[in-house]
């Protein structure tokens, strides 16, 4: 069954920060950045179970970038909360998302 992904306000900001930072290394990157993590979000929807739980959220890695996508399931929906740089220290990324 395929289920609806909302990506939240928080999750959309953590993707426009990628965008800027890939951007800021070179032109064009940044878009191809986004288009890789829309792609790992449309994904979200097809596969049930498949994630490991990792501080309370579900968490899919990123196919292209060192990221990870974190989400709830609620109901039918699965709500994208977080979208981290996992170069990030771990206490950064833990404290990020006992925020959210």
């Amino acid at each position: 069954m395929k289920r609806h992904v909302v990506v939240l306000a928080e999750a959309a900001n953590d993707i426009e920060r990628g965008i800027d930072f890939y951007d800021a290394i070179e032109d064009g990157v940044g878009r191809y950045f986004r288009d890789s993590i829309i792609a790992d979000l449309r994904r979200l929807g097809l596969y049930f179970g498949e994630h490991r739980i990792h501080l309370g959220f579900f968490r899919a890695l990123s196919s292209r970038f060192p990221y990870a996508i974190y989400y709830r399931d609620k109901d039918d929906i699965r709500q994208v909360v977080a979208v981290l740089d996992l170069r990030r220290s771990p206490k950064w990324i833990r404290e990020t998302l006992t925020k959210r």
